[in-house]
């Protein structure tokens, strides 16, 4: 562990009398309404949700970034800040690689995990910059490039993240790109989408049998006026194109501000395509914010539609979840520990709307008494339940107190020499 567990034990000790009262009063609560509070505690206790490696860093913008202390040097430290965040929630046991940012030995990688109690989560292709040494450039587009060597340059790297990830356990690969034009006729869009599909076929044809890979969209950034991949429908498409084991990913930060993202969600479910998530929050844009952070109640809305889906065992419904966000003012490991908790409490709302009432509601056209419904299960303080499935688990009752409490930050910044902040970029 890289916290003190006695440190942790003792953090607890003091708050531990009070949590079991809020957990036996919330449960006398949830049983009048007949649930059963040890049910729900144990579904989040088994829940976890993928921490990003990149996510570790201090992120940034196009103009700026400003390094915290005790940065990560490489994909060993990133590995070590992942541990704290699982050690102290206790839902985040998996780590998500980008490539060729995180490149290592797949032996040292699996080693170092494996000493930290972690797994590894889907692989992450790199085409949307240029890389040291790299022969063809992706300024002008990666998959869907008019260059066919640059094409194949780009999906060859795909095909090595998938072996690295074949020799670390992973079992998903996902590609996301920049690919598309910022002038009117600049690009064909068919053609500009049919060299994507070929890429993308070549990269699927090598995907071992028990892989999925996932596709991910984005309306806009880096190319503002048109996006190869730019909405769920195409994604969709691609999915579709491609074959069974290819997904939607979906990042809920990559649609317009007043996209339907639960109702996106529901789509892909009901078509057996949805792959997973990338949550984070937005206020203007793909912002990258905290999970929770702007918006609980359309995270929550999410979740509903999720809980729908695996309480009536929809076929095929096995979405992978990761966080994935940009810490530009924050200690990266608190906001990803407070973002997994985040996470797993919309998961536990969702799973106390009482969908008999739900459906009877909706049956009847009861808009009021359908979205009331919702709302009571969105205002009940589930706290005290994620709470104590973390003490259960041997995580920290308050993970953020008592990683203050250990001064992880400053000893790692002992250790860990300052990084510069001269230049700008989200990593």
């Amino acid at each position: 562990m890289m916290i003190d567990t006695s440190l942790v034990a003792g953090e607890n000790e003091t708050r531990t009398a009070d949590l079991k009262r809020d957990y036996e009063t919330l449960g006398e609560r949830l049983d009048r309404r007949g649930v059963s509070i040890d049910a729900i505690k144990a579904k989040v206790a088994a829940y976890g949700v993928a921490v990003p490696s990149w996510g570790v860093g201090t992120g940034g913008t196009r103009f700026a970034r400003f390094p915290g202390k005790g940065e990560p040097r490489h994909i060993f430290d990133k590995l070590e800040d992942c541990s704290v965040i699982q050690q102290l929630t206790r839902a985040t046991p998996n780590v998500s690689l980008h490539i060729p940012w995180d490149k290592a030995d797949p032996a040292e990688l699996k080693a170092k995990a494996s000493s930290l109690g972690l797994g590894f989560d889907a692989m992450n292709s790199n085409t949307f910059q240029d890389q040291d040494g790299q022969p063809l450039s992706y300024k002008f587009g990666s998959l869907s490039h008019t260059d066919a060597r640059t094409r194949r340059q780009a999906v060859e790297h795909n095909l090595e993240c998938i072996e690295i990830g074949k020799a670390i356990g992973s079992r998903a690969l996902t590609i996301w790109i920049g690919d598309g034009s910022n002038f009117p006729g600049q690009a064909n869009f068919t053609r500009q989408f049919e060299r994507y599909l070929d890429a993308a076929k070549a990269i699927y044809a090598e995907l071992p049998d028990d892989w999925r890979l996932f596709t991910e969209h984005k309306m806009y950034e880096p190319a503002f006026y048109s996006t190869v991949v730019q909405d769920w429908g195409t994604n969709y498409m691609i999915a579709q194109e491609l074959g069974e084991k290819a997904y939607c990913l979906v990042d809920l930060g990559h649609h317009a501000p007043n996209a339907n993202i639960e109702m996106i969600v529901a789509r892909l479910i009901q078509f057996g395509k949805l792959g997973g998530f990338h949550f984070n929050d937005s206020k203007y844009g793909d912002d990258d914010l905290d999970t929770g952070s702007i918006d609980p109640y359309r995270l929550f809305l999410v979740f509903n539609e999720l809980v729908d889906a695996e309480t009536r065992k929809a076929p095929g419904f096995d979405p992978a979840h990761m966080l994935d966000q940009s810490h530009n003012v924050t200690d990266p490991i608190e906001s990803l520990m407070v973002s997994a908790m985040e996470v797993q409490r919309a998961y536990a709302q969702a799973l106390l709307v009482d969908r008999s009432a739900l459906d009877g509601f909706q049956d009847t056209n009861d808009a009021l008494m359908a979205t009331t419904t919702l709302k009571t299960a969105f205002r009940t303080d589930v706290e005290p339940i994620l709470a104590m499935a973390r003490l259960e688990n041997g995580g920290a009752v308050d993970p953020v107190a008592a990683y203050r409490s250990a001064g992880y930050r400053q000893k790692v910044a002992e250790i860990r020499p300052e990084v510069s902040g001269a230049g700008g970029g989200i990593v």
